[in-house]
């Protein structure tokens, strides 16, 4: 069992997550690759529909059933901090507990190692409980707490630089 529930469970909310989020791209007019399971830190390859560009995308999915304990929230490893690239991408999806269309979250590798660093690095200097020292550990976690960061990566898929008017910004 992981978080609560059982591996299979996780296993499938984190492909509903990758199939929701190569979905949405195919609908807005990107040609979406899902890879295979296993090919390491990589869930999808996106392209413009000219081939012009193409990014790598890892996704990372919370399922309604973890939403009493994280909201926005996703667990991520020490050595995604060392992960930033250009063209490497996180979509982070945040499932519905009903029929709804997830909530897509598109943020950039470099922002999400910086967050994850200097948040593990300020957790680390707070006293856990009893006033002791947290033990250091690989678990790191990338939560989107604020409204204002949440509006500035919610569904905003031109981050990733695909359609041609986002091509000419970057």
């Amino acid at each position: 069992m992981k978080n609560g529930m059982p591996r299979t469970r996780t296993a499938f909310v984190g492909l509903a997550g990758t199939h929701f989020a190569a979905a949405e791209l195919s609908q807005r007019g990107y040609v979406a690759t899902v890879t295979s399971r296993n090919t390491e830190g990589i869930d999808i390859l996106a392209s413009s529909a000219d081939g012009s560009r193409t990014v790598s995308i890892q996704v990372k999915t919370s399922g309604a059933e973890q939403r009493s304990r994280f909201t926005r929230s996703w667990i991520m490893q020490k050595k995604h901090e060392d992960v930033a690239s250009d063209n490497f991408f996180y979509v982070f999806v945040d499932l519905k507990p009903t029929n709804e269309k997830p909530d897509f979250y598109i943020v950039p590798s470099k922002e999400v190692a910086h967050y994850i660093k200097r948040s593990h690095q300020e957790w680390l200097k707070k006293p856990g409980r009893g006033g002791k020292q947290h033990n250091d550990t690989t678990m790191r976690l990338f939560e989107i707490y604020d409204e204002a960061i949440a509006e500035k990566y919610l569904n905003k898929w031109e981050i990733l630089g695909l359609s041609p008017e986002s091509a000419r910004e970057t």
